[in-house]
């Protein structure tokens, strides 16, 4: 096995090779969402498989079901008495939405004060190639089994997610699981994400009336679905903007230092707006459910006519607390809606989707290895443990699929990455070190088996 100070001069002897493939990856738009070109998206997943196939994993190959769109799996078999390790990332990335928000062109990556500005350049592009950088170390051959599922529809729809892993449930069976979709708690100072909140999201429909009438001849007597509409969604928060839903699940985060002006400055708030929620910023966070109003379908402005709205229809997001289950908290917000409806209006509840929210458990020894490879990799700078508000599906699945594996939900974003929003980008400096680290958690892993 390569000794940890040989690991680190390959990993930066060959890096300047993993950047320039990244660069090539980021230059494919690869936007699964209809309407786009998924030829693009085949493109990506044929270049994905074949540095996969390059780094040792020689049965990479693009998979799909039905009309899904394709991941890459493949499966490297373990040295005798080596575990597996199953590596996660998504090569499919956010439409880049106006173009006249980017500073440069989305799919031409260009260098700026050490950071590589491109859509995908962090998420999750910068993942995959973590993880090919990690087998690079090894020439191919590293000290554990791989497992491979590269996602290839994570942005647009988890549709193909459990199908694909189903079938191929046996052929990626692991014993350690890296997630590489997650963030870093700053630039320069790496984390372990050890929670992530679950979400279910609905579509509220209020309806008051047959069909439209006019505003003039009725209004004043007859309510307005889209008014009906809008008391109804005032009820889900408190005069604190806590959810106020009640018997939803609230628990504890990490006591980690997280400023008012970091946290307005990474969110671009306005600085006459106050903050929601009650209990420290990590607590509201990653700990505490959230209920967000995400958008509503009603008359647009342009082409309303003056007429009472019969219907008015709300999708609403409900992030869920670690400890929470989502058919319970589904529960308990289709009865708050049900019971708050307001003049007698009808209210319809569907749920899209939902997901659960996950705690880290498993082998401490391998969360240990984990936190070893990172505080290397980073020269002596210890990992923090964090939470991540957001959801990542693929979690879920692979906790109820291998419920004896120990999954590490790592990541290469920091908070200025700007991930899905116009001028994505990605630090240079800590995807070198995020590319030694996995390098180094490989080798660790397998000492760990020893």
């Amino acid at each position: 096995m390569a000794a940890k100070e040989d690991l680190v001069n390959v990993v930066t002897a060959q890096h300047a090779g993993v950047r320039a493939d990244l660069e090539e990856l980021v230059r494919l738009p690869s936007i699964a969402f209809d309407g786009f070109d998924l030829t693009q998206v085949d493109r990506s997943a044929e270049l994905v498989a074949r540095l996969f196939r390059e780094a040792g994993v020689e049965n990479a190959r693009p998979e799909r079901v039905g009309d899904g769109r394709p991941a890459v799996i493949g499966r490297r078999a373990a040295p005798p008495g080596a575990p597996t390790v199953l590596l996660y990332a998504h090569h499919d990335v956010q439409p880049v939405g106006d173009l006249s928000q980017w500073d440069s062109e989305p799919f031409e990556p260009v260098e700026r004060n050490g950071r590589l500005y491109g859509r995908g350049a962090a998420d999750d592009k910068a993942g995959v190639m973590a993880h090919v950088a990690a087998l690079r170390a090894f020439g191919g051959s590293p000290p554990v089994g791989i497992s491979l599922f590269i996602e290839g529809e994570e942005e647009y729809s988890t549709a193909s997610l459990r199908p694909l892993l189903e079938k191929h449930r046996e052929e990626l069976a692991p014993d350690v699981i890296v997630v590489a979709d997650s963030a870093n708690w700053a630039v320069g100072q790496p984390a372990l994400t050890t929670s992530l909140r679950g979400g279910v999201s609905v579509l509220v429909q209020v309806r008051t009336a047959k069909h439209a009438v006019h505003s003039g001849i009725f209004g004043g007597v007859a309510p307005d679905a889209l008014t009906a509409l809008c008391r109804l969604l005032a009820t889900l928060h408190d005069d604190a903007g806590d959810p106020a839903v009640a018997g939803l699940v609230r628990g504890d985060a990490a006591k980690l230092d997280y400023p008012e002006e970091r946290f307005r400055a990474e969110a671009g708030l306005l600085d006459s707006v106050h903050l929601i929620g009650t209990g420290s910023i990590p607590e509201r966070l990653w700990a505490r459910p959230a209920i967000t109003v995400v958008g509503i379908d009603a008359p647009p402005i342009a082409s309303a006519p003056n007429a009472l709205s019969p219907v008015a229809t709300a999708k609403v997001s409900l992030r869920l607390a670690p400890g929470e289950n989502a058919e319970r908290a589904f529960g308990l917000l289709r009865d708050h809606l049900m019971t708050h409806a307001p003049w007698g209006a009808e209210v319809t509840v569907t749920k899209r989707f939902s997901g659960q929210p996950w705690s880290v458990s498993g082998d401490i020894r391998i969360l240990d290895a984990a936190r070893a490879a990172f505080a290397t990799a980073w020269q002596g700078t210890a990992p923090v443990d964090m939470g991540m508000g957001g959801s990542i599906p693929v979690v879920d699945i692979f906790a109820e699929l291998y419920p004896d594996a120990t999954i590490l939900v790592t990541g290469v974003e920091d908070p200025d990455s700007r991930a899905h929003g116009a001028n994505e980008s990605l630090h240079l400096g800590d995807f070198a070190k995020v590319c030694l680290a996995e390098a180094l958690l490989l080798s660790n892993v397998a000492e760990v088996a020893r």
